[in-house]
């Protein structure tokens, strides 16, 4: 048998449709997911529970037959394992206590992979109930996005949208940010790499706060940080394939697709048409339909499926969302779309 659709087109093939998985495709929007949660004390506790944790990574392959499944987790477990208190508040999101030194956090930071344990075991678990022909995502936050959230700290204004602070804090006290990324960058490695050892077939690094910076902040706090960790888990032995995504990088994506050793780029929203185009030119490329329009669904839903299937559809592309699937969408207009791209019946 050959390999997954999914990882033929991060090898750059063009297939006669995109392989399809969609960004927090286990979720809320599934009642299955719903109950499941409902049986554990937190979300934390659901995260790290591997027979939970599993199930939930299956449950939308079971009833949508996505070409791919990524793992259950959070990108919040790595800041735990460095000595940070991090909880779930409902209904206002993650909340983090104090940052530890970046000198404590380093000494921490080699053993991230095994104090995140659970989460392989989880991964062992999904790769042996899926057949041959679905991939295995693993990921981890890209180390900013993580440090956002670390940084913030006791200010507790990530949950809210608001990322003033941090941003202040890597202008104000770049020594600190510094330090802190790189001790991200080491973590993240080795969690990496633990989740390739326990059965993963591709990883994907989520930078969900690239957007809004000037260039040379750019290059500071994503291109630096995501050159290293790419070569720190390939120093590690890691040879699945890597998928960046540089969320609200907008013409930097091209830049970003051109310096980091990643093996695809991973698209949001926001993206024109014609910088995926050149993005694609690079490297297999992923995204980005907006994740308001599935949850409003019609005959939007269907065009904008055909402009990107039009754009994008004559080059490895997988086709994804360009951020998250939201908690209301209907399970109706996630069957459109695959049905409009030849995925389901």
């Amino acid at each position: 048998m050959s390999d997954p659709v999914f990882l033929r087109a991060l090898r750059g093939e063009t297939l006669e449709r995109p392989p399809v998985w969609f960004m927090r495709q286990a979720g809320r929007y599934l009642p299955e997911y719903r109950a499941l949660r409902a049986e554990a004390p937190d979300f934390i506790a659901f995260c790290l529970n591997p027979e939970m944790a599993a199930e939930a990574t299956l449950q939308p392959l079971r009833r949508f037959g996505f070409d791919a499944a990524i793992i259950f987790a959070d990108i919040l477990l790595i800041p735990q394992a460095l000595g940070q208190e991090v909880w779930f508040e409902a209904g206002e999101g993650p909340r983090l206590g104090a940052m530890p030194s970046p000198g404590h956090m380093a000494e921490l930071a080699a053993g991230a992979g095994d104090h995140l344990g659970a989460v392989g075991r989880s991964l062992s678990l999904v790769r042996e109930q899926l057949t041959p022909e679905k991939a295995l995502i693993g990921f981890c936050g890209a180390p900013w996005t993580v440090a956002t959230y670390m940084l913030d700290g006791e200010h507790r204004t990530i949950g809210k949208g608001e990322r003033a602070q941090a941003r202040t804090y890597a202008y104000a006290d770049p020594k600190r940010v510094d330090a802190t990324l790189d001790v991200l960058v080491e973590a993240s490695a080795r969690y990496l790499k633990m989740q390739a050892d326990a059965g993963a077939q591709a990883l994907q690094i989520f930078e969900s706060w690239a957007e809004g910076m000037p260039d040379d902040l750019f290059e500071r706090l994503v291109l630096a940080p995501h050159k290293a960790l790419v070569a720190r888990t390939r120093e590690l032995g890691v040879t699945v394939p890597l998928i960046g995504f540089p969320r609200g990088s907008a013409a930097l994506a091209e830049r970003y697709a051109a310096e980091v050793p990643i093996d695809a780029v991973g698209l949001d929203t926001a993206c024109p048409l014609e910088v995926g185009k050149r993005v694609q030119a690079i490297k297999p490329i992923q995204g980005a339909l907006d994740p308001l329009l599935l949850r409003a669904g019609g005959a939007a839903l269907d065009r904008r499926v055909d402009q990107l299937m039009e754009a994008w559809g004559q080059g490895p592309w997988v086709f994804n969302l360009g951020h998250g699937i939201l908690p209301d969408v209907p399970i109706s207009h996630v069957e459109q779309v695959l049905r409009r791209i030849g995925a389901q019946d």
